[in-house]
C-alpha cells in the first residue's frame, strides 16, 4: 500500500491535538493518510493503555484515515537508536509516503522532541540502499524509500511556524477527534488527578491557538508547522 501522508505521534492524541485539521482537509482533497502512534500512552495520569486504544480508534474514525497502528515503544523512554529507527524505517518503506508529519522539534514532554528526531532520522536512513529491512507480514526484502518532505507539527510550546494550513472548515471535526479522548481532557465529573491538559483552559486553547494563527493569515482557523528544509514554490502567486 502506498499512501500520500504518514503521520507519527509519540502518544495517542498527539496527532489530533496538533494537525488533525490538516489531515482532515487533505483527506477531503482526496489524499490517503495513515497514522502511527509510537507508544500506547501508558504512563498518562488518566486512563489506561486499553482506554487510550479505544479512544484512538474512535478518533481515527472521525478523521477518516486509512489506518492507524501502534509500534508499542515504551512511553516516557523513547530512544533514537538503531532498533527504534529500524522499526520506523520498515513502516516508511511499507507505506512509501510522500509527506511525513511528526512531533514538535522542541516541547514540554521529553518524548516529543525525541520522537521528532527519531522519525526525522529514520526518514533519511530509509532512503539508504545498504540498510536491509524485511516486511513484518511477508518477510520480503523492502525497497528503500525516502519521503519528499517532513513537517513537524506544533504542540505544547508556542513555536514560530514556518507555514500554516487553513483549517477553517475543519475545526469542528478536529475538536470532535480531540474530544474522542474522553479520559484525557476536561471532565468536570472526573475524580482522577488533575494534569496540565485536563483543564477547560487547555481544551479551549486548542481552538484559540488555531484562531490566533488564522488571524495572522486572514482566515478563521489554522495549524502551524516547522520545516527541515526551505519549501519551494513555482510562482509568487502560490503564496496566500
Amino acid at each position: 500500500m502506498k499512501i500520500d501522508i504518514l503521520a507519527f505521534g509519540a502518544h495517542p492524541d498527539d496527532i489530533e491535538l496538533s494537525c488533525a485539521g490538516t489531515i482532515i482537509k487533505e483527506i477531503q482533497n482526496g489524499k490517503t493518510v495513515g497514522l502511527i502512534d509510537l507508544t500506547k500512552g501508558e504512563l498518562g495520569t488518566r486512563g489506561t493503555a486499553e482506554t487510550r486504544k479505544i479512544e484512538a480508534a474512535k478518533a481515527a474514525d472521525i478523521l477518516g484515515v486509512t489506518f492507524r497502528e501502534n509500534l508499542n515503544f515504551s512511553d516516557g523512554f523513547i530512544l533514537n537508536d538503531k532498533a527504534h529507527q529500524l522499526e520506523i524505517i520498515k513502516k516508511i518503506r511499507q507505506y512509501r509516503p510522500e509527506i511525513v508529519l511528526c512531533n514538535a522539534v522542541d516541547d514540554r514532554h521529553t518524548d516529543h522532541g525525541k520522537a521528532s528526531a527519531l522519525v526525522s532520522d529514520a526518514c533519511f536512513l530509509s532512503g539508504l540502499v545498504k540498510i536491509d529491512t524485511h516486511s513484518d507480514t511477508s518477510n520480503a526484502l523492502q525497497e528503500p524509500w525516502r519521503p519528499k518532505s517532513i513537517y513537524h507539527y506544533i504542540q505544547w510550546k508556542t513555536l514560530q511556524p514556518d507555514f500554516v494550513v487553513d483549517i477553517s472548515t475543519q475545526i469542528d471535526q478536529k475538536m470532535d477527534a480531540v474530544l474522542a479522548y474522553a479520559t484525557q481532557f476536561y471532565d468536570p465529573k472526573s475524580q482522577a488527578p488533575e494534569t496540565p491538559i485536563t483543564s477547560k483552559n487547555f481544551v479551549d486553547s486548542i481552538r484559540y491557538r488555531a484562531a490566533d494563527l488564522g488571524r495572522l493569515v486572514g482566515v478563521a482557523y489554522a495549524e502551524g508547522f516547522n520545516v527541515e528544509r526551505l519549501p519551494a514554490i513555482d510562482s509568487l502567486f502560490d503564496l496566500k
